[in-house]
């Protein structure tokens, strides 16, 4: 679902890291603002989100501005370097996996603390992990997104659709080393041990706060105490209170955080859902920045005076072609589809300054990226005959595009439905447009139900691994694009392959391969990468954008 320039770092290697990672990508930034530059401390900072966190537990988290909050409260195991995807030490100093990939063995910072004056040591490294392992509802299981994408399943499987778990136990031999044990290989780790929904809570707390305490009603859910008014864990800043009535939640900086202290005194989230009002806000002086300006909006706000910064390119935007409608299950059409969009013309008029066309489903940032795949060309001619060889000449398409919107890869996506249902107007194909609001139903259109043919969506990585992106999209049957087995197992067992394949060189040799093969079947295609903006006024410093977005304001000063 989710191109300034980015950089791939020519020494993105973590150095005492048992596994590192291939390719990073990194921020362009002034290097004397890396950690703050030379910012005041203290004061309060005001930033506008565009939306309200589910809650403050990240496990049961699956959406940005849910992250964006917790990602100041807590910690994690491993994390990643400021502004960049690159490894480096988190709660854990060292990382080291048995020989095949089954069991971890983390080193753990002493001298940590969490929020409740309680120690940070193996123990609570185990507890975590065995809360996640032991979730005791099928509300809080089907809630735990991200923990249930790595792991599979649970001690105690409460859904349909889990699977055979991927934990097996964790042990604490003493307090500054935890072993975690897998069932099975995962090569998304170590990369994946730096996600928010894996960070570590106090157990204290946890236990207090009846943190597992998940319960649902009808579509909705409700959370424990610990989730909606006692989060703690080890972060920069500590948690202090969310007035709903005003909607805005404030945080405090961790006098007792055992890195750098934050410099700011106060860091205060106010949402704000319309985009236009978080710009009137900033510019009425009422906030300090907000996250995702319009790109059409980058030059004014640049010559208001405005810090217009520019992530790193880590997204893809796709057009799906669901192969449920038996005319697109013929690979002839979908090559025809390919050919019949102008992606260089997509890019160049309707994304920001630095998107790119995209040749596969993950950017180049990304390990596991396969340089050796050519680009389809924009050929209309050629999408015509493709066609009438399949019989297809008289074809028509329902084109679903969400409304009500704007993603960091897609800014307007009505814009690009537009020029994408024109090409392929100009190659016969008659398109029947179908706008849905993106929160009024349109994800459970096409990625629940699968009633499109054709339908825009993208993602932006949470790590640095090509599965964060194409596993999501093609590692299973499902409605989105109507894979089915065994039609589509070349698609579904090279990712499965790749998943499992541990060491760097491998498994990205593995994911390689993995998107060789989704392009040669095309169940999709791959449209652009694009560098999603966040703005600040002038006087803020030390905000430093991350291609995974994962701003932390620790490093922020304010005058």
């Amino acid at each position: 679902m989710r191109s300034a320039a980015r950089r791939i770092s020519a020494a993105c290697v973590a150095g005492a890291l048992a596994i590192t990672l291939a390719a990073c990508a990194e921020s362009q930034r002034d290097p004397g603002t890396e950690q703050g530059g030379a910012g005041t401390t203290g004061g309060t900072m005001v930033f506008g989100a565009a939306g309200a966190p589910r809650s403050f537990d990240p496990l049961f988290a699956q959406d940005g501005e849910t992250f964006r909050v917790s990602r100041q409260i807590y910690d994690t195991l491993i994390t990643y370097k400021h502004g960049t995807s690159e490894l480096t030490p988190g709660l854990a100093t060292a990382w080291t996996p048995s020989a095949d990939g089954t069991e971890w063995t983390f080193t753990l910072r002493e001298g940590v603390t969490f929020h409740d004056g309680t120690p940070f040591n193996a123990e609570a490294v185990c507890f975590n992990f065995n809360r996640w392992f032991n979730l005791p509802s099928a509300a809080a299981q089907s809630q735990a997104i991200y923990y249930y994408e790595l792991f599979g399943g649970y001690a105690n499987n409460l859904t349909d659709d889990t699977t055979d778990p991927v934990y097996n136990s964790c042990q604490a031999p003493n307090p500054t080393t935890a072993v975690v044990k897998l069932n099975r290989a995962k090569g998304a780790f170590p990369a994946a041990f730096g996600l928010t929904s894996l960070s570590i809570s106090s157990p204290a707390a946890l236990q207090q706060y009846n943190g597992d305490e998940v319960t649902q009603s009808g579509e909705s859910f409700a959370y424990s105490a610990y989730a909606t008014e006692h989060p703690t864990g080890t972060g920069p800043f500590r948690f202090e209170s969310y007035d709903r009535t005003n909607q805005t939640i404030t945080l405090v900086r961790n006098d007792q955080y055992w890195g750098e202290p934050a410099k700011l005194d106060r860091l205060i989230f106010r949402v704000i859902p319309d985009e236009n009002a978080r710009k009137q806000e900033l510019q009425a002086g009422t906030i300090d920045g907000f996250d995702y300006p319009s790109s059409a909006d980058w030059p004014s706000l640049k010559e208001a005076g405005f810090q217009v910064l520019v992530r790193p390119v880590f997204n893809i935007l796709y057009l799906g072609i669901n192969q449920k409608n038996p005319a697109l299950q013929d690979v002839r059409v979908r090559q025809a589809i390919a050919h019949a969009l102008d992606r260089e013309s997509m890019v160049r008029n309707q994304l920001p300054e630095g998107a790119v066309v995209a040749t596969q489903f993950v950017p180049d940032t990304v390990s596991g990226y396969n340089p050796d795949i050519a680009p389809i060309p924009y050929d209309p001619e050629r999408a015509r005959a493709l066609l009438a060889e399949a019989g297809q000449s008289n074809l028509t398409l329902n084109f679903y595009y969400p409304t009500e919107v704007s993603r960091p890869y897609m800014p307007n996506p009505t814009n690009i439905f537009t020029a994408l249902a024109e090409n392929l107007r100009q190659v016969g194909i008659t398109v029947n447009p179908v706008a849905r609001p993106w929160n009024g139903g349109y994800l459970d259109d096409v990625q629940v139900n699968g009633v499109q043919d054709l339908h825009l969506l993208g993602w932006t990585g949470d790590y640095n691994d090509a599965g964060n992106f194409i596993e999501g999209f093609f590692g299973s049957p499902g409605p989105e694009f109507g894979l089915t087995l065994p039609k589509d197992a070349a698609i579904v067992d090279s990712i499965a392959k790749a998943d499992a394949t541990v060491g760097e060189e491998a498994h990205a040799a593995a994911y390689r391969d993995a998107n060789r093969i989704i392009m040669e079947q095309l169940p999709g295609v791959p449209l652009s990468s694009s560098p999603p903006g966040i703005v600040v006024r002038q006087g803020v410093n030390g905000l430093i954008p991350s291609p995974l977005t994962d701003e932390r304001f620790l490093t922020v000063s304010v005058d």
